[in-house]
């Protein structure tokens, strides 16, 4: 399993601190052995001088000089003696195993003999200290320093007691090569056991580190890198109470909590796509270095790129075909024109699509500003209409209408001409046969149908008349009947059955041909929201100094949430599946705006949809109206 570099470091300073811990203690303990070791020895060595001393004081009482330096010079000869010593009260040495040392004199006031053996001449003295340069000896050595009472029977060659308190010095040096070689044995012994003891110490403390410590703690790495390269279902175990397992469960946490919020954001990207996708017109974000951040499906088809991804692209290389940015003095750039978030720019561009064909679009664009960790990023929001296809539906959307208007016209003129057919070949007869009286009728039928036909065609006339010319006195009553005479093929054709309910003499100042739009366009609405047939009721009122006009179907219905949007230019939902342009109502609430009117829509699913026209009564003068 990988280790952190910070986890090891760690491991390897505790293991650090333990073993300088068990080596500070070691020391302490050697030293502490040690000293017991000099103090059993110290204790060993003041039990052998003070059987010395009994011995030279009893030599020395009986006065045997010659017995005592023989005393001296055996027991310097003894193993573990490294010599004997008996000084004077004045440091001058009388006695010695080693004749060299007779005669000389230590500086007793001034601790000559050991560290801590200064003597002020009187006091009892009685001391061991290990000895680096004994004089007369190999090496260091442990002496003890022990002063000799004078006693009564002492008198006689020492004088008084209370005058001269002490007789002599006792030394006797002890070999302590045996003490450092136990001092070292023993310490060897406790180092053995003491590393015995780190071992374990560390090794346990390792198993512990590692089981506890270490392994929860790469877990959590590796899960850290994998969520890092984006695999966001990664979790680690997190069993226990103690504070890893703790912090692994927050860590689990935060990964759900961030595997939610990039499905929540994904999910979000996805409808922001398919919401624009969903736009007829393209739409496409630039950066501030002309690369693309999104582009909806529009786009893609517009410029003939349905299949590529266009983010990441350079816009000039997606629309113009270009290897370097526009000249924005010779061509509208909006990241050059736009300046700050807020600014908006309307313009017409020729844009080259992949095939090379030129393509004339309409863009509206607009400077945004997007909050990112690293500050306000700058945007540029294009949405771009092709020209060339609104031109090319609108045309087609008209010459549908027309078809539809010369199919019902035709309809509406042949049934007078094939009546007027037949009356000519009976008046014909009937002047052949000699009886022109009998011919009158149908010659005044014949009248009347040309009447009807030249009717029918000025209808159709006033509806090509174009619209915004000055208003007129407008009689309502007349265009409905001129427009559902227009359309009565339609209606026969798709079953609808027509009805009229008008008051007479509806009259309103209006362009006359602008009131013929609005009429066939709500007409043909109600004939498209009836597929399978239906009934149409077209109905005027007069009242409150307005004139209300109704179409109502018995169709499918417009959706709650659609009624909102009816108006809109380009959108469409028509019942009969064939796409229209969207422009039918947006034009009529445009025209019965302008004429001071108004345009409101009821709708039920399943039900039928009534659009109710409100029109000033140009027979009622301004302050006649009921208030």
């Amino acid at each position: 399993m990988k280790r952190s570099g910070l986890i090891v470091v760690i491991t390897r300073s505790l293991v650090l601190t333990a073993v300088l811990a068990s080596l500070v203690a070691l020391a302490a303990i050697v030293s502490l052995y040690q000293l017991r070791l000099r103090d059993q020895r110290a204790e060993a060595a003041e039990r052998m001088t003070l059987l010395l001393q009994v011995s030279l004081e009893n030599a020395m009482l009986k006065r045997d000089i010659p017995g005592l330096k023989d005393i001296v010079e055996r027991l310097g000869r003894q193993p573990g003696i490294a010599g004997v010593m008996i000084l004077n009260p004045a440091g001058q040495v009388r006695f010695a195993s080693s004749a060299a040392l007779i005669d000389t004199a230590f500086d007793l006031p001034a601790g000559a003999l050991c560290p801590g053996c200064a003597w002020d001449m009187k006091s009892p003295l009685e001391r061991s200290e290990l000895v680096a340069d004994a004089a007369g000896a190999s090496g260091a050595v442990l002496r003890s320093v022990k002063t000799v009472a004078n006693r009564e029977d002492c008198r006689q060659c020492h004088g008084d007691p209370a005058a001269s308190p002490v007789n002599g010095i006792l030394v006797v040096d002890h070999d302590a090569a045996d003490l450092r070689r136990n001092a070292l044995l023993g310490a060897l012994a406790l180092a053995g056991s003491g590393l015995l003891v780190v071992l374990g110490l560390v090794a346990g403390l390792y198993r512990i580190l590692s089981r506890h410590v270490l392994a929860p703690v790469a877990r959590l790495t590796e899960a850290s890198e994998a969520l890092a390269a984006g695999r966001l279902d990664r979790r680690v175990p997190a069993e226990g109470g103690d504070e890893l397992a703790a912090l692994g469960r927050a860590f689990n946490d935060m990964a759900r909590r961030l595997q939610h919020s990039h499905e929540e954001l994904a999910a979000r990207e996805r409808f922001v796509q398919a919401l624009l996708d969903a736009l007829p017109d393209g739409v496409r974000v630039i950066d501030k270095d002309f690369r693309i951040v999104l582009a909806n499906q529009a786009y893609r088809l517009q410029h003939g790129h349905a299949g590529a991804d266009e983010v990441g692209r350079h816009c000039y290389v997606s629309s113009h075909n270009r290897a370097e940015p526009c000249v924005h003095t010779l061509v509208t750039c909006p990241l050059a024109v736009l300046a700050k978030p807020g600014d908006r720019i309307k313009y017409q561009a020729r844009h080259v699509t992949e095939e090379g064909r030129d393509l004339l679009v309409e863009a509206n664009a607009a400077r945004v500003e997007m909050a990112t960790p690293e500050g306000p990023r700058p945007l540029v929001i294009e949405v771009i209409r092709d020209l060339e296809a609104d031109i090319r539906i609108s045309h087609e959307q008209r010459l549908s209408e027309l078809g539809q208007l010369a199919t019902g016209v035709a309809h509406e003129i042949r049934n007078p001409l094939s009546s007027v057919a037949m009356l000519l070949a009976d008046a014909e007869a009937n002047l052949r046969r000699g009886t022109p009286g009998a011919a009158e009728p149908s010659l005044r039928l014949i009248g009347h149908e040309v009447d009807r036909c030249l009717s029918i065609t000025d209808s159709l006339l006033k509806l090509g008349t174009p619209p915004g010319l000055s208003p007129q006195l407008i009689s309502l009553n007349d265009i409905v009947a001129d427009i559902l005479s227009l359309l009565r093929f339609e209606a026969e054709e798709t079953g609808v059955a027509v009805v009229t309910t008008l008051e007479p003499r509806l009259r309103v100042l209006a362009p006359d041909s602008d009131l013929r739009i609005v009429m066939i366009n709500m007409v043909q609405n109600a004939f498209h929201a009836m597929p399978s047939g239906g009934r149409l009721t077209v109905a005027g009122r007069r009242g409150d100094g307005v004139i209300e006009l109704s179409v109502a179907d018995t169709g499918v219905g417009i959706a709650p949430e659609n009624l909102g949007r009816i108006f809109l230019p380009f959108w469409s939902r028509r019942a009969d599946g064939v796409n229209g342009t969207g422009l039918g109502l947006a034009i009529c609430q445009s025209v019965v705006k302008a004429l001071g009117g108004a345009i409101r829509v009821d709708s039920a699913l399943g039900t039928g949809t009534t659009f109710t026209v409100t029109l000033p009564d140009a027979d009622v003068l301004p302050g006649d109206a009921a208030p």
